[in-house]
């Protein structure tokens, strides 16, 4: 073999193993390079945050059903109890008492509580307005299927007065005298029944009136027969009223009159000096 061609194929197998040895060497590397580039993951901030262990419902205490517990601090809102805060919140929130159904896993607002030695009723009532009671029986409370937080009429019946209407005394008068009014409660109820249990025939509906509202029932009660409450849709409860039975204790009674009710007919006096 001529000693040029010997030479060539020597070359050619030194460049070979040369390339070999490079593309090695960078094979290699390269997982390197791609662990230098990968992204750090962001460490999420946490606090503690004081948080429900188990459903709570409304009017009752809190008791040992709340805990500490992470939270991710971006999420975090306003009203949310804090450890960095108030690290006694555990313990000095133990007594009060729930203002709605509060539910596990529920973070803890104050703006949801009643403090210890707070009437419960009267935290619940928005500024200006009044609790009233009235009585009522399955057969004038839409048979038992009025409940808290409900809205309704309430419906007076009285006997007409001799001569209304070409009557003899012995017929009846029925007129709504308030509407959409709220049921705080019924009885000593102030939620609906748990476990499905949805209906409840109580003897007593506590609503919740405006003042003057509150005069226009305590009338109807010395003049009726009969109040009955009619249940409202849901879909009503933003209903603007604007026609009652505000002329039972507006106009002439206010200015020097006497409104006097005696066997459910009212009559009216000027008033003595």
């Amino acid at each position: 073999m001529p000693a040029s061609r010997i030479i060539i194929l020597g070359v050619a197998a030194a460049a070979a193993g040369g390339a070999g040895y490079v593309a090695k060497n960078m094979s290699a590397a390269e997982p390197a390079v791609m662990a230098e580039q990968a992204p750090q993951q962001p460490q999420i901030q946490l606090s503690e945050v004081l948080v429900l262990s188990a459903d709570v419902p409304m009017g009752a205490p809190l008791g040992g059903q709340i805990a500490w517990k992470s939270w991710p601090t971006e999420g975090i809102a306003t009203g949310f109890i804090t450890k960095s805060d108030d690290p006694e919140a555990e313990e000095t929130l133990k007594n009060a008492v729930a203002r709605v159904p509060l539910y596990q896993g529920e973070p803890l607002r104050k703006a949801k509580l009643i403090g210890e030695g707070q009437s419960f009723l009267s935290a619940l009532l928005p500024a200006g307005k009044r609790a009233v009671a009235t009585q009522i029986a399955a057969d004038t409370s839409a048979g038992g299927f009025i409940l808290p937080n409900d809205y309704v009429d309430v419906i007076m019946t009285r006997r007409a007065p001799a001569g209304a209407g070409g009557t003899t005394g012995d017929g009846f008068i029925t007129e709504t005298v308030l509407k959409n009014v709220k049921v705080l409660a019924i009885d000593q109820a102030i939620q609906e029944d748990e476990e499905g249990k949805r209906t409840r025939v109580g003897q007593t509906a506590t609503l919740e009136l405006t003042p003057q509202q509150a005069e226009i029932i305590t009338v109807a009660h010395q003049m009726a027969e009969r109040l009955t409450l009619a249940l409202r849709s849901v879909s009503d409860s933003q209903e603007k009223i604007t026609e009652e039975a505000d002329y039972l204790v507006t106009g002439a009674g206010r200015r020097g009159t006497v409104r006097l009710v005696k066997a459910g007919v009212m009559t009216e006096e000027g008033a003595r000096k």
